[in-house]
């Protein structure tokens, strides 16, 4: 994990380069982007997905990246992810070269600063899959090419994407929805409730009366609720917080690097998992649709919710894809001009 990768070397920088005017943009949240700019991000990754479906010929795409490299910087195991962010690279005629923690020299006898400088060098921009979110911060103060978060344990821009699309495929619209999370506080549900609240759906937070949702990232969608007219709450009642909501989101309890903690996170989250003993006792909408960022466990979500008519989980987890190119497209070929 990066947590040996970014681990102090030999030599350590107490200064920064200084950052020119031609700074790449980065993607480090869904704070990062505006409600407009989100909107196209979606919109993009839906029209790329209607035309590779229908066989669109993709060849002028494939041309924008042609002969470049694309760094897959990650510190974890992941399937979505690599999937999708190799998919996306090799869209644009890019060649994806995935860097895992035991490919490299990082952390080993060689500064973040060192091989932030020469990976940049060399490729076109950096997907980086990381542990702490201070990691993200670090590779984007050195890099001369876009660092896109992939993941780290505060922000998770990639699947809020994915998941705004899959919710605009399901309902036709996000405006005036109501999303309902049920589970930890963690980073799927920092970045979805912000990219939510600025597709106009109002969002209930419901974690274990002994876990806190972010106080910063509370404090921003709070704002953004108040801006926009929406709602948005925090509790720890599940069928309470059902009432309307079409939308139910949960994630695994037990993130990797917590499994010691299984038993007394199974014991903490009693009586949280999404069923449809659960569902009947609210006052759900009619129209609800179920998620999950998967990898799915059973303790989480039943299976007569999981596999029903309901979920949309297998094409929210496919607009993982299209998300990614959406995001390459926006950063890389078009250097940070979304809109």
């Amino acid at each position: 994990m990066f947590k040996s990768l970014f681990k102090s070397s030999s030599r350590n920088f107490t200064m920064s380069p200084t950052v020119s005017s031609a700074s790449p943009r980065h993607l480090k949240s869904m704070l990062d982007v505006n409600h407009q700019e989100l909107t196209a991000l979606v919109d993009n990754a839906a029209k790329f997905k209607a035309n590779l479906k229908a066989g669109v010929n993709a060849r002028e795409y494939h041309q924008k990246l042609l002969g470049k490299l694309v760094a897959m910087l990650f510190s974890k195991r992941s399937t979505r992810t690599r999937v999708s962010t190799e998919g996306a690279a090799a869209f644009f005629g890019a060649q994806p070269m995935f860097l895992g923690k035991d490919d490299i020299q990082l952390g080993v006898n060689e500064s973040i600063y060192d091989t932030t400088k020469v990976i940049s060098s060399m490729v076109s921009c950096i997907f980086a899959r990381v542990n702490k979110h201070s990691e993200i911060l670090e590779l984007c103060k050195h890099s001369d090419v876009p660092i896109i978060n992939a993941l780290c344990d505060k922000y998770h821009p990639l699947q809020a994407i994915a998941d705004i699309l899959a919710i605009k495929e399901a309902f036709g619209t996000t405006q005036g929805l109501k999303l309902t999370w049920i589970g930890d506080a963690n980073n799927v549900i920092n970045d979805l409730a912000i990219a939510a609240l600025k597709s106009g759906i109002s969002v209930s937070v419901v974690t274990p009366s002994d876990i806190s949702f972010d106080s910063d990232i509370k404090q921003e969608a709070e704002k953004l609720a108040e801006a926009s007219g929406l709602k948005f709450e925090t509790s720890h009642d599940p069928i309470s917080a059902l009432n309307s909501a079409n939308i139910v989101v949960t994630d695994t309890w037990i993130s990797m690097g917590e499994e010691a903690q299984k038993q007394a996170k199974l014991k903490q989250f009693a009586g949280f998992q999404i069923s449809q003993e659960m569902i009947k006792k609210s006052n759900i909408a009619s129209n609800w649709k179920f998620m999950h960022c998967l990898p799915r466990h059973p303790e989480e979500v039943a299976d007569d919710v999981f596999y029903s008519d309901n979920s949309i989980v297998f094409p929210e987890a496919e607009n993982r894809l299209y998300a990614a190119i959406s995001v390459l497209d926006a950063f890389v070929v078009n250097r940070g001009k979304i809109i």
